[in-house]
């Protein structure tokens, strides 16, 4: 005898075919944490340009890192389905490696739900200043990489990443 047709998956975010924002209401508010990375390939020119200080547009690696913590509290302006909740902490780190530029965020909060996207936001909106700072030098640059390292709170538990063997995919 065949087993039952599974259940299809119930949709959180759809309800009667339309799009909703889940009601978090009822959910006790608990510290999370989220971190995320992204990675931005650098052409030579571009490394040139950026190791040498003779960008023409400045630093790139400040401008974005101030992007980057402006990006992870505008999550909820940009991730249509995203509850806005408060930043309570975050730091954003760039760094210049063999691999190209390195960009991780953490982010925290006290809420009824996680901060996952503003970490993945965070380091976004930082990859794309690398970018906009440093086109003048190159077009060739290329974003990748963008991932969640780790979380810990909420419902779901702690995940952490498995490390990659080539750092900069």
């Amino acid at each position: 005898m065949a087993p039952p047709p599974a259940q299809p998956p119930r949709l959180t975010h759809f309800q009667d075919g339309l799009p909703r924002m889940v009601d978090v209401t009822d959910k006790a508010a608990t510290t999370r944490t989220a971190t995320a990375e992204a990675w931005v390939r650098l052409p030579p020119e571009a490394r040139a340009a950026l190791q040498a200080g003779t960008n023409p547009k400045g630093d790139p690696l400040t401008v974005a890192r101030l992007a980057g913590l402006a990006g992870s509290k505008r999550t909820a302006d940009l991730i249509l389905l995203c509850h806005p909740i408060p930043v309570t902490g975050a730091d954003v780190q760039i760094t210049l490696e063999d691999a190209g530029v390195r960009i991780e965020a953490t982010v925290r909060t006290t809420a009824p739900t996680g901060v996952e996207m503003e970490a993945l936001t965070a380091v976004s909106v930082a990859a794309l200043n690398v970018y906009d700072m440093l086109k003048a030098a190159s077009k060739a640059l290329e974003i990748s990489g963008v991932r969640l390292l780790s979380k810990t709170g909420g419902k779901s538990g702690d995940y952490r990443a498995q490390a990659r063997e080539n750092p900069a995919p």
